[in-house]
């Protein structure tokens, strides 16, 4: 994965991806494949994840990275990322990334992110991942940085597979990044 997607992450640096994962392990193990490209690219590498397993990645990373490269790696707990004005309301949520990385983006310092979504439930108003997916796709062209959304795929109903098909462009499905056959650009008028 990791020559496959930093070439694409060459060729084209707005890259909205997808990954529906199983299980914990291949997780990691895509995350810090991830991280690990990242670094070697040179870019710094925004990670939303939440405090249970980003203490986990770190032990991961701290055996495959020098302490120079984990400085690269920047952490964004992602309960106060999703919940920062209260509730999941995706204007806040955009705001308070292009908070996080203003500092790289005036810089013109290259970046990607990962960000994992994750509720106790998926019963909710699920329009509203929508409406932040559609934004975030909005953000990688504007920003010009690539960003892998991460969902479980296990508690993802048939309705939030589609939202996510429409809203993601390219789809990370094993090691390969595909196109998504579903994707729909949002339309300004």
């Amino acid at each position: 994965m990791k020559n496959r997607m930093n070439d694409l992450f060459k060729e084209h640096r707005n890259i909205h991806v997808l990954y529906s994962y199983e299980g914990r392990e291949e997780y990691l193990k895509k995350l810090v494949d991830f991280v690990q490209s990242g670094v070697a690219a040179g870019d710094y590498v925004i990670v939303i994840e939440n405090q249970r397993i980003y203490p986990m990645l770190k032990q991961k990373l701290r055996t495959c990275l020098s302490e120079e490269q984990m400085t690269l790696v920047q952490w964004v707990n992602n309960f106060d990322f999703y919940f920062s004005s209260g509730s999941y309301h995706p204007p806040a949520i955009y705001n308070y990334f292009v908070s996080s990385v203003q500092h790289l983006v005036d810089k013109k310092l290259p970046f990607r992110s990962w960000a994992h979504v994750e509720w106790a439930t998926m019963d909710g108003p699920l329009h509203i991942v929508e409406d932040l997916e559609r934004i975030v796709d909005d953000a990688v062209h504007q920003l010009d940085f690539p960003l892998v959304c991460a969902y479980e795929g296990a508690k993802m109903p048939d309705y939030l597979r589609n939202i996510l098909l429409e809203t993601h462009p390219y789809i990370l499905v094993e090691d390969k990044l595909v196109e998504s056959d579903f994707y729909k650009p949002t339309i300004k008028g």
